[in-house]
């Protein structure tokens, strides 16, 4: 018999709020804006980079969003994923 490996909701909210957190600290750090990024990626208001970067309402960056946010601010993507994997152990460490 196979033990349930996926993750629980709470992990995965912890995980978007972990890229959120690394998007708002990279963007910070090059000196852009909410409304500067947004822009730069084709909307016309800070309301996804605004929630997703708390993950408010249960908004959140996908993998289009964080190549291009990637590509903007001229880093590499892995950088939004820094702490994650220390989420997922947490999460194993658990069960």
């Amino acid at each position: 018999m196979f033990k349930n490996e996926t993750l629980c909701n709470e992990t995965i909210e912890k995980i978007y709020k972990k890229i959120g957190e690394n998007v708002k600290k990279y963007r910070e750090q090059k000196g852009l804006s909410q409304l500067e990024l947004a822009l730069k990626m084709g909307f016309k208001s800070i309301s996804l980079i605004s929630q997703a970067e708390l993950y408010k309402n249960k908004r959140h960056f996908n993998v289009e969003h964080l190549a291009k946010i990637a590509h903007i601010l001229n880093i590499e993507i892995e950088k939004f994923f820094e702490g994650v994997n220390e989420i997922i152990r947490e999460e194993k460490n658990k069960n």
